[in-house]
């Protein structure tokens, strides 16, 4: 299944790749004919492969929170969120490379309270300062377990953030909100009670792999 969110894109990779096919049988020389199909092709599926939105089974538990992106485990750190929870919590990064999936989802039950465009720079995803500098939504959700906040961060490639929520939301883990185009990132905030379930390097599963998880007595 394409996502909505990149639907008028694909459409248009589809279409531009039709054209260049169409255009290569008019060719006869062979040298210029294959290789523009190939490429043609080549463009094609990496279209298919990026606007891709699989369907995801989030956990059975609801004192969790579960990765809002595909990609890899880039950063893990202690810090002070200074917008929405206010306090000393966990950050976890995620890396999405163009060959992830690319469409996000809620982390958590609960509430949006908090939603924050900043227009900035385009430095690569994975830099540490990149959740401060480049061009991103932030998210705050209010669960019955307390305050996080998530963010979409652009990445060196990736010029346009879809999100599709508003401050009063009701939302709902594991369910589809939006997706960052060609390479991007993903922080996660939780308070410092929360534990950690994840570290560097593992590769995550939106809507499906646990990132913190707390006591729910």
């Amino acid at each position: 299944m394409i996502t909505k969110y990149g639907l008028n894109t694909f459409l248009f990779c589809a279409a531009f790749s039709a054209i260049l096919i169409i255009g290569s049988l008019f060719i006869h020389n062979a040298w210029v004919k294959y290789p523009l199909v190939v490429l043609s092709i080549t463009f094609l599926l990496f279209a298919v492969n990026f606007f891709r939105d699989p369907e995801r089974t989030p956990p059975n538990k609801k004192n969790v929170v579960v990765s809002p992106a595909d990609g890899k485990i880039v950063i893990i750190k202690n810090t002070f969120e200074d917008q929405f929870i206010k306090e000393d919590v966990k950050q976890v990064s995620i890396f999405m490379s163009p060959l992830n999936v690319h469409v996000n989802r809620i982390p958590i039950d609960g509430k949006v309270d908090f939603f924050n465009y900043v227009k900035g720079e385009y430095i690569v995803a994975f830099h540490e300062k990149a959740d401060k500098r480049n061009e991103r939504t932030e998210i705050g959700i209010t669960s019955s377990f307390g305050k996080i906040l998530y963010t979409q961060v652009a990445g060196f490639i990736a010029r346009r953030i879809v999100c599709d929520l508003k401050v009063n939301d009701n939302v709902k883990m594991g369910d589809r909100f939006g997706m960052i185009k060609f390479g991007s990132r993903s922080d996660i905030y939780v308070p410092a009670n929360w534990k950690l379930k994840v570290k560097l390097g593992d590769k995550v599963t939106a809507g499906e792999t646990i990132l913190f998880e707390i006591n729910n007595e």
